[in-house]
């Protein structure tokens, strides 16, 4: 997933953003309203981690603008408010996850992944592919015919972009701005390069080629 990360506070802003990288996400880390805003105008993400005290305003306020505006992109906020009022006012004003600082990192992860799950129409972590793989959202697994496949970050990226959109049609450029958010060089072949990877690492049948509009997986 693409991970828009929005936190003032160095020390914890550095350790949350490191961590959600190291379980295979891309992140942009803004450290103010604004920067967010210009983040947000450019790039698509698949989630948004929004603290609510800010530089420049607060994070409520940009919540709800956000959803005024129409921007569904899913939304955790982190924040040391810990009153159940304060809580109810961050779901109520669209947040989709509320947690407490300090809190467990491998909790962060966990609450992550549930909600990228809701948002792909799929609540269980375990999705199987044409062609026998069965993937484990949550613990980034995948098994083909009971043996692990590893596959790479940019690799994972790529094959989430098609899980959280199962049995719809992936363009080409959704393909190449999931690569891209992972710092690789696109050239003109980078996309069937990662396609061809996959094929080979969970099935040649799970990634159907829809010609001329792009690709998707088949799911069981």
């Amino acid at each position: 997933m693409r991970v828009l990360f929005v936190e003032d506070d160095a020390v914890l802003g550095e350790a949350i953003r490191d961590h959600v990288a190291a379980n295979g996400h891309a992140v942009d880390w803004s450290r103010t309203i604004g920067d967010a805003a210009s983040h947000l105008d450019v790039a698509a993400y698949d989630l948004v981690l929004l603290d609510l005290q800010l530089p420049d305003g607060k994070g409520l306020d940009f919540l709800k603008r956000l959803r005024q505006a129409g921007n569904i992109t899913p939304v955790i906020i982190l924040t040391a408010r810990d009153r159940v009022a304060d809580r109810i006012e961050g779901l109520n004003s669209g947040a989709d996850d509320y947690l407490v600082k300090p809190f467990d990192l491998g909790e962060l992860s966990a609450r992550l992944s549930a909600v990228s799950r809701r948002y792909a129409g799929n609540p269980n972590p375990i999705v199987h592919l044409t062609g026998g793989a069965e993937v484990d959202l949550a613990k980034r697994l995948v098994l083909v015919g009971g043996v692990q496949a590893t596959l790479t970050g940019r690799e994972w990226a790529v094959l989430e972009l098609f899980l959280h959109r199962p049995g719809m049609i992936v363009s080409k450029r959704q393909v190449e701005d999931a690569l891209y958010a992972f710092g690789a060089e696109i050239e003109s072949n980078t996309v069937e390069v990662y396609i061809s990877r996959l094929r080979r690492k969970i099935g040649r049948d799970a990634v159907v080629t829809m010609r001329g509009l792009g690709y998707r997986v088949a799911v069981q």
